[in-house]
């Protein structure tokens, strides 16, 4: 691996710093301030106008889209893209959206770039990449334990000229948001067909008879209202035209897994970001509180606390690069056990950071004063986002055991 980043990325990477230091970390109280009078007004899935105008201020910038390389002539690898991924996470309820760069709209973007028609990319993907509407994704239903998709029972049922879609999804992340215009769902077209070429992907526009958001769903108590929240939508008899279908019958499954190994290692590079900021919070803490005489950074256990953070988010952004440099160089089925690999053990050292910084700060450091407790809730999110802890541990370990008996087998023979 190359650890040097190449000119353009390491340009790409100051002017991001440069964007997070004179820009996001001050709107951050700015987006508390509209996020609450926009919640008293009754109006609290409201875009918040701080998040439009950092838009403008990182497209002028050339911060956008920066997570597709093939937008804007960029051409931005994965292992380029990670550190400046690695930034925007340093402040996840704003950077990322400011940069375009946020999920779902990333993945969404990805499968319309790699398996949508000339007709989809432009009624859905050039708005989405412009930034003027937002989007969905309908994979994860209440009924089913759907971290294993093959359950998912939303049917998508040819008619004549059209698909009829029936059932119930929820955690639709930013369904609750005005400016979300189409859900990309996935259901089965043919229960019949072998597991993995049952199900399909289909373009729903909101506006869709039959669509109906059933409710909005709190995390942890937390409306999520920044980024359009989380919602359950069931589907009626909801038709839309057959040139809808994104790829073929059957090729749901597939498109997932494309969409969701880039969208996995997007979530890791932020969560890098998040695990950097609750160890600078937590330094700057310790340095400035005293207990019983001393300096809490005079405090053995601190300092393990801070020794402890350094080595393991190290560890966790090497694993994340190794990932990244496979994606690039032999494809991402190749990286699959690295991307696994990452998306169990970057989210748990980054709950791990942050839940120290937490300790250190006391009371306020589960208050609104500062940023950790938005940190922590988003890390502990994603080990279950995306597939949980156990799955991927579980994928892993089968592939180990595998190797091993491999390796024994090549010694004895």
């Amino acid at each position: 691996m190359e650890f040097a980043l190449p000119q353009q990325s390491a340009e790409l990477r100051s002017r991001a710093e440069d964007f997070m230091n004179q820009h996001v970390y001050p709107a951050e109280s700015v987006l508390a301030a509209q996020s609450r009078d926009l919640t008293e007004s009754g109006d609290r899935w409201a875009p918040r106008p701080i998040i439009d105008d950092l838009k403008k201020t990182a497209r002028a910038a050339g911060l956008w889209n920066l997570f597709l390389p093939t937008h804007d002539g960029v051409g931005l690898s994965n292992l380029d893209y990670a550190p400046i991924a690695e930034i925007s996470g340093r402040s996840p309820l704003l950077a990322p959206e400011a940069m375009n760069c946020s999920a779902p709209d990333t993945g969404n973007m990805e499968v319309l770039e790699m398996f949508g028609t000339p007709q989809q990319k432009s009624e859905w993907l050039q708005p989405l990449l412009d930034g003027e509407i937002r989007s969905a994704f309908g994979m994860t239903e209440p009924d089913v334990a759907s971290s294993d998709a093959s359950n998912i029972a939303t049917r998508i049922e040819r008619s004549g000229s059209e698909y009829v879609i029936n059932g119930r999804k929820w955690w639709t992340s930013g369904a609750m948001s005005p400016r979300c215009a189409v859900f990309i769902v996935m259901g089965k077209t043919d229960p019949a067909a072998p597991r993995y070429q049952q199900q399909s992907m289909i373009l729903v526009p909101r506006d869709t008879p039959g669509l109906k958001i059933t409710r909005h769903i709190e995390v942890f108590g937390n409306d999520d209202s920044v980024h359009g929240g989380h919602a359950e939508i069931e589907f009626v008899d909801a038709r839309v035209p057959a040139e809808n279908l994104i790829g073929t019958e059957g090729g749901g499954f597939a498109i997932s897994q494309a969409r969701l190994g880039p969208g996995r290692i997007h979530h890791c590079m932020r969560a890098i970001g998040m695990a950097e900021r609750a160890l600078e919070l937590l330094c700057a803490r310790a340095d400035e509180r005293s207990t019983f005489g001393t300096a809490l950074s005079q405090k053995g256990i601190i300092q393990d606390w801070v020794a402890q953070s350094r080595l393991r988010i190290e560890q966790a952004r090497l694993l994340v690069y190794k990932a990244a440099w496979l994606m690039d160089t032999a494809g991402n089925k190749a990286a699959h056990t690295e991307i696994q690999a990452i998306k169990v053990g970057v989210p748990q050292t980054t709950e791990w950071v942050v839940d120290k910084a937490i300790q250190a700060h006391g009371g306020g450091g589960v208050s609104q004063d500062h940023p950790l407790a938005d940190l922590w809730l988003a890390a502990r999110c994603l080990r279950i986002a995306d597939g949980p802890d156990e799955v991927h541990s579980m994928s892993l370990g089968r592939k180990e055991l595998e190797r091993q008996r491999v390796r024994r087998t090549a010694r004895l023979s």
